[in-house]
């Protein structure tokens, strides 16, 4: 994970007579702090108005958009609690200011956070496939969103118990040093580490890519199979193109959550294999990772733009929030779903129940 910022990761190196590489850290603080100061701007304003503007909407209510808020409640959660006290600590050269609490709620909301977008993004990879694989399926309705929602904060947070019990604030000052330290330590646990160590990059950071990729082989396999005799019908031309380009904003966002994670997640896995800094020399360290986990960091700045440029209804009602046009839009995407959900309908069915059916 992110929180280790700190070039000692073993008991064996907390009485070591200096901290390599810190030195080259605070010189390059006037540099860092602008970029994480905007990080956390742009974040959290793009991010809570995503939010606001998903809560607000009656017509954005439905599965998919209930779980895009809530991977951008948990990337703005992300980047207003966890963000500016890592940046903190990692650029003060007495180490962890803030005291034990906040250094294991911090560990612990930072990792949690995590977890909850990597399952939001599953979460909604095996959303699109319901929508294609059966469309006229009633979808979950408001309440069961909110219990899956609460059940991947949940989830999230037990997968996070073992990094919080983990980290331990330490007081340097009894062997020499003029810091504090907040960090993961496993002492006499190397095997359970490392066993933890895969199963977090498993979990955190393969699984929305094995989930994406194995919903669009679906779906694409499905697409496929859905003949259709004679010419095709516009409707279901228009359908069709709207459930792809969901898919495509969905594998954007994917994409770039790992491009943004991968950096870091190689170099904590390095750091876990390497206790003897063989690889990763101790001078560079703490740059490495700072950068590491500004690009890291950085992708919660992404969605709320990639759901806005490249999503119809985010764009609309986006439109809608500035101008007072709401009628004739809100008349134009009526009759786009209602020709949507006609051109999917088995042959014999109502119209009625045709219409009662909801997609999103």
């Amino acid at each position: 994970m992110a929180h280790q910022l700190l070039p000692n990761s073993s008991w064996q190196n907390i009485s070591a007579p200096h901290f390599t590489g810190l030195d080259l850290l605070l010189e390059l603080k006037p540099l860092f702090i602008p970029l994480y100061a905007t990080l956390v701007a742009v974040a959290c304003v793009g991010n809570l108005f995503l939010i606001l503007l998903i809560a607000l909407t009656k017509k954005l209510h439905c599965t998919t958009n209930f779980l895009i808020g809530n991977l951008a409640a948990a990337d703005f959660t992300m980047c207003l609690v966890c963000v500016p006290l890592t940046a903190s600590y990692a650029f003060e050269a007495r180490g962890w200011l803030f005291g034990t609490f906040l250094c294991h709620l911090v560990t612990l909301m930072q990792a949690t956070t995590v977890f909850v977008s990597v399952l939001s993004l599953s979460a909604i990879a095996v959303d699109r496939y319901v929508v294609v694989a059966h469309p006229i399926r009633r979808r979950l309705g408001p309440r069961a969103c909110v219990c899956l929602v609460l059940g991947i904060w949940l989830l999230s947070l037990l997968a996070s118990l073992p990094t919080c019990l983990h980290t331990h604030y330490l007081d340097l000052n009894a062997v020499g040093h003029d810091m504090i330290v907040c960090e993961e330590f496993w002492p006499r646990e190397e095997r359970a580490r490392l066993l933890y160590s895969c199963l977090m990059l498993l979990l955190s950071y393969l699984l929305p890519l094995l989930a994406v990729s194995g919903s669009f082989c679906a779906i694409t396999y499905r697409l496929r199979r859905r003949n259709v005799p004679g010419a095709a019908h516009p409707c279901q031309d228009k359908w069709t193109r709207s459930k792809q380009k969901t898919f495509r904003v969905l594998a954007i966002s994917v994409l770039c959550f790992a491009v943004c994670w991968l950096p870091l997640q190689v170099v904590n896995f390095i750091r876990d294999l390497d206790e003897e800094f063989a690889i990763l020399d101790k001078r560079y360290i703490n740059v490495i990772q700072v950068c590491c986990h500004l690009m890291a960091m950085s992708s919660a700045c992404y969605n709320p733009f990639i759901y806005a440029s490249l999503h119809d209804k985010f764009w609309s009602q986006l439109s809608g929030c500035f101008s007072r046009r709401k009628k004739r839009s809100s008349g134009r995407a009526s009759r786009l779903n209602t020709c949507s959900i006609l051109a999917d309908a088995p042959t014999g069915l109502s119209d009625r129940i045709a219409l009662q059916t909801r997609f999103c």
